[in-house]
């Protein structure tokens, strides 16, 4: 029978097709489970990209294959040229070959989609991870900054205080200086320091003559009033 020739042979082709590349859709569920920490964020778009791809050819695939067994199953069900023992025994096992695709399909595709959720939430904890570090090293950064300013604060203060001190030295010594020269200079000068003591003597016995005076002044006044 020539249709069910052209069917079989359809068929093993797409079952050897198919194969193919279910194998290595599988092997990309693999791949994206071994990625490690350290994979990008574009590794891991890329993967699921891939991924996609893959498995709408291997669905393309397993479509065709589902229509071929659909036609082999009206071969094997025409009653005017009934197949052959050996035709229903082919169309049974293409048959079982196809469910089972179909079991491994859906199973390869739990397989990608776990490995790609499990891909998207490495990457989002390690997104996280990310933001936490730098917002992190912000705050330390922003607090190093803050000690750096009272250090510079304290220099400044500091610098001002002894500043401050030297210029009292400096002022000390010039009184000092001061000092020295006049007492150089009473002891150069003759006599100067006889004129001093005389004129220290003349004040004291004008404070003795006026305040004797006073005294004078207030008892008269008494007597006066008191007459």
């Amino acid at each position: 029978m020539a249709t069910y020739d052209s069917l079989h042979r359809q068929c093993r082709t797409l079952e050897s097709l198919f194969d193919t590349k279910l194998t290595a859709y599988a092997r990309l569920a693999s791949s994206i489970s071994r990625a490690g920490p350290a994979d990008s964020e574009d590794s891991d778009l890329e993967a699921g990209w891939r991924g996609r791809e893959a498995e709408a050819e291997v669905e393309e695939l397993l479509e065709k294959l589902g229509e071929t067994n659909a036609a082999l199953d009206k071969v094997a069900a025409d009653t005017e040229n009934p197949p052959s023992t050996s035709m229903l025994r082919a169309i049974q096992r293409h048959r079982d070959v196809y469910m089972d695709y179909g079991r491994e399909f859906r199973r390869t595709k739990a397989n990608v989609q776990a490995a790609l959720d499990q891909a998207n939430l490495l990457t989002g904890v390690r997104n996280d991870i990310d933001a936490y570090k730098s917002s992190a090293a912000d705050q330390l950064l922003a607090e190093r900054g803050h000690i750096d300013d009272s250090h510079r604060m304290i220099d400044e203060t500091l610098e001002q205080a002894y500043e401050t001190r030297s210029e009292f030295s400096r002022q000390r010594s010039s009184l000092g200086n001061i000092q020295t020269r006049m007492v150089g200079v009473l002891n150069t000068v003759p006599g100067i320091n006889s004129v001093l003591s005389m004129i220290h003597k003349r004040r004291r016995r004008d404070s003795y003559l006026i305040g004797g005076l006073i005294g004078v002044g207030i008892f008269v006044l008494l007597m006066y009033v008191f007459r």
